[in-house]
C-alpha cells in the first residue's frame, strides 16, 4: 500500500475558549499558508531530501528552513504559492543570478522529488507556532538611531576608533540586517583585520616589536618582520598586546539589549 501525505489544508481541532492572545513578535509569525493541497508519496519525499541536502542544503539549510545566506523556503511566499513545481521549477532552472543563486540543470523526476520535499518541509513549519530559525531584518529594527549615535560617540567609546564619514560611510549598504549586526559585534572576516601589534621587553634591556602570531597561558609568539616565528616564556619577558579588536571584545560584556539594538539602529543609517 502506497503511503501519501497530503500538502496543504491541515485542519487543526482545538477544544475550549476562544482566548485573545497578545502581539507575537516578528520571529514567531506563521509561515504564509500553503494555497494548493498536493499529495506526494513518501518515496518521492525520501527521494527527494539527498538530491535537495547536495543540491540546494548549503544555501537553504538540510531541512530548507535557511542556510548560508539561503532564505528559509519554509517560510517562501512562492513556495506557498506553488502548485507541483509550477513556480519552484522556474526558478530552480533560471536561478536567481542578482541574489547570488545560480541556475541548476536538474531532470523532471529530480526536480519533482526536491520540490516534494521542500512541500513536506514547509507543510511541517506550517503546524508551528512559529519558530523561525532564520534572522529578518524587522526582529533586528527595534533600536532607537538618536540613542545609538549618543552611545556611539560617548559611552561605547566608538567614535575613539571608527568615524560615520570615513571608515563605516555606507557600511549599511556593503551589510544588511544580521550580516551587519555580525560586524558590529564580531568585526574579525574579509578583509582580515591586521594583527594584534605586540612589545616583548626581554631581560637584556632589548625591546622587540612585532606582530602577534599566537598566545597562550604560557608563551607569546611574535612574527619577525622576515615573518620567522619566535616564542617566548611570558614568565622571562614582559610584554604588552596593543590588539584594535580587543575594545569589540570589551564590549560584548557591556552592551545592554537596547545599546545594541540602538548602535545597530544608527549604523543602518549609514548607507
Amino acid at each position: 500500500m502506497r503511503q501519501t501525505i497530503r500538502v496543504g489544508s491541515i485542519a487543526v481541532i482545538a477544544s475550549g475558549m476562544m482566548m485573545a492572545q497578545p502581539a507575537r513578535s516578528p520571529a514567531s509569525q506563521p509561515p504564509p499558508k500553503t494555497v494548493t493541497p498536493q499529495l506526494y508519496t513518501a518515496d518521492q519525499i525520501r527521494a527527494g531530501e539527498p538530491k535537495f541536502i547536495s543540491q540546494c542544503g548549503f544555501c537553504h539549510g538540510r531541512d530548507a528552513a535557511g542556510g548560508e545566506g539561503g532564505s528559509d523556503l519554509t517560510r517562501s511566499k512562492l513556495v506557498a504559492e506553488d502548485a507541483f513545481g509550477d513556480k519552484i521549477g522556474a526558478v530552480v532552472r533560471a536561478g536567481r543570478p542578482d541574489q547570488g543563486m545560480p541556475a541548476f540543470t536538474v531532470s523532471d523526476a529530480d526536480l519533482n522529488a526536491m520540490v516534494a520535499f521542500i512541500h513536506y518541509k514547509k507543510i511541517n513549519s506550517e503546524v508551528l507556532a512559529g519558530g523561525r530559525r532564520s534572522v529578518e531584518q524587522e526582529d533586528l529594527a527595534t533600536g532607537n538611531a538618536d540613542a545609538g549615535r549618543t552611545y556611539f560617540n560617548g559611552a561605547g567609546g566608538c567614535a575613539g576608533c571608527h568615524s560615520a564619514t570615513g571608515d563605516l560611510k555606507g557600511v549599511a549598504a556593503r551589510y544588511q540586517g544580521l550580516a551587519l549586526l555580525q560586524r558590529m559585534l564580531y568585526p574579525g572576516g574579509r578583509p582580515a583585520p591586521a594583527r594584534p601589534k605586540v612589545t616583548v621587553s626581554l631581560a637584556s634591556g632589548q625591546t622587540v616589536v612585532a606582530s602577534l602570531a599566537s598566545e597562550d597561558e604560557f608563551t607569546i609568539v611574535i612574527l619577525d618582520p622576515a615573518g620567522a616565528r619566535q616564542t617566548y616564556k611570558k614568565t622571562d619577558v614582559k610584554f604588552k598586546i596593543d590588539d584594535p579588536m580587543s575594545a569589540h571584545f570589551d564590549l560584548l560584556g557591556k552592551y545592554t539589549d537596547d545599546d545594541m539594538h540602538n548602535v545597530f539602529a544608527y549604523l543602518d543609517t549609514l548607507k
